[in-house]
């Protein structure tokens, strides 16, 4: 018999690691004090940077202690349970002080799987994740009324939906790099497991891409030969995976699953996404007929290459969940037939930018590309290099309005269509709270102008 979630906290001590500003942490607070858990709260933000968040936690907040501005190893070695943030690097000092001490360590994908009793399908990978979990829901919902996606997400984390899963109808899990980390410790995994592909990203917090990768792997660590694992074939990184000989059914996502597509303007890279999102839910139960009907009416996913504007000589992309250079090559190869105005930049992960200059001097003039300053800007330049520029000035912006009002001044200017594509190919914490927060100043400025 499982052991329920109030059995595992009642009367344990436990540490959550970073409340943070974004829900995840705010969810999973509640959560532990609603089943019973002695919980301490301890963030290196201060309370006024975390005010927002404490008036949040509601009667909870009464419940735990609050230790913010720092942390104290004291609170590492004296509780039973510490749940990790998303943010907290796996190398961490106070996490080796916390194991050395004999704690549990846990994140909210752990806790969540450890506990939900629902079929759950569980996506993971570089790019494609939010586009391939929200169309995997959209097919579930054709037979299951009742699904709910979760996962990596500040509008629905996993803790937040936990309690009210009826378990039984299939819950969709998109889960990043950092979840996955600590996933192995619920000895679960998700019943259809999907990594849609591998590219460098987040180098800035792991050695290589293979460590990447490898945290990746977790998603089919515990799964069963009555399981299945979706796989790219076209992916290179596929190979590193089928090496690790994983116990779950393989399947690759790839085949030809549905009719011609041609007709649907959502770009080659989203054609990947429709077919790993059909499989999934076929696999979960959804016959292909009322897939293939469900295809008409696949919802458009917000800050993915998001069209938000569009008249007869101007269309306005709003694309900042882009934050990797493949995830911008992916973006011009979909708008690249009409002429493409090109805002880009931000902060650097430790990512090469060499095939995205190639992609850009294929599809962008040089008058056509609008940069926001940040240190992958700085590489961005780099990898153009001067002779680019030749006959103009690489357009630096330091302030983001400024930088939005000269390539709308711009794209309206010179003549004939125009694509004004937000793409900024890199991470966003240099002048945003992250990339969500960036994305919606972009479409509040446009709103306040159409």
């Amino acid at each position: 018999m499982t052991m329920s979630p109030f059995e595992y906290l009642k009367n344990k001590k436990v540490l959550v690691m970073g409340l943070g500003l974004l829900g995840g942490g705010i969810a999973t607070t509640k959560w532990l004090v609603k089943h019973g858990a002695k919980v301490t709260v301890t963030d290196l933000k201060s309370k006024a940077d975390l005010a927002g968040s404490i008036k949040a936690l509601g009667p909870a907040a009464k419940k735990v202690k609050l230790v913010l501005g720092k942390h104290n190893e004291s609170d590492f070695k004296n509780n039973q349970i510490i749940v990790v943030n998303p943010a907290v690097p796996k190398e961490s000092l106070y996490l080796k002080i916390a194991k050395d001490s004999g704690a549990t360590l846990e994140n909210e994908a752990s806790l969540f799987f450890r506990f939900c009793k629902n079929p759950t399908i569980g996506v993971t990978g570089t790019r494609g994740k939010t586009t391939t979990v929200n169309w995997t829901l959209h097919f579930l919902n054709q037979k299951y009324p009742n699904s709910v996606l979760t996962g990596n997400s500040s509008d629905s984390p996993m803790l937040g939906v936990l309690d009210s899963l009826d378990e039984k109808s299939p819950v969709v899990v998109e889960l990043s790099s950092w979840h996955l980390e600590l996933l192995p410790a619920s000895e679960k995994a998700p019943r259809i497991a999907v990594i849609t592909n591998i590219y460098p990203d987040h180098l800035n917090r792991y050695r290589d891409i293979t460590e990447y990768a490898q945290a990746k792997a977790n998603i089919f660590k515990h799964q069963t030969k009555d399981d299945f694992l979706i796989l790219n074939k076209k992916n290179s990184w596929t190979k590193f995976y089928l090496k690790q000989k994983p116990t779950s059914k393989i399947i690759f996502s790839l085949s030809s699953l549905l009719p011609h597509l041609s007709h649907f303007d959502i770009g080659e890279h989203n054609i990947e996404n429709l077919k790993t999102a059909s499989l999934a839910a076929n696999l979960a139960g959804v016959d292909w007929k009322l897939i293939k009907k469900a295809v008409k009416t696949l919802p458009q996913i917000k800050f993915r290459q998001e069209i938000i504007l569009k008249n007869k000589n101007l269309t306005i992309v709003n694309d900042t969940t882009a934050t990797s250079p493949d995830a911008t090559i992916a973006a011009l190869n979909r708008f690249s037939k009409d002429e493409v105005v090109l805002i880009t930049g931000g902060t650097s992960k430790n990512l090469e930018f060499n095939d995205w200059a190639k992609s850009v001097k294929k599809y962008i003039k040089p008058e056509n590309l609008f940069l926001l300053d940040g240190s992958a800007t700085k590489k961005m330049l780099d990898s153009l290099g001067e002779k680019y520029f030749k006959k103009t000035r690489p357009q630096l912006f330091i302030d983001f309005y400024t930088l939005l009002t000269s390539a709308l001044k711009h794209a309206k200017l010179t003549k004939g269509k125009k694509i004004l594509l937000f793409s900024p190919s890199a991470a966003s914490f240099e002048k945003f709270k992250n990339e969500f927060d960036r994305g919606e100043k972009f479409n509040q400025f446009f709103k306040e102008r159409s």
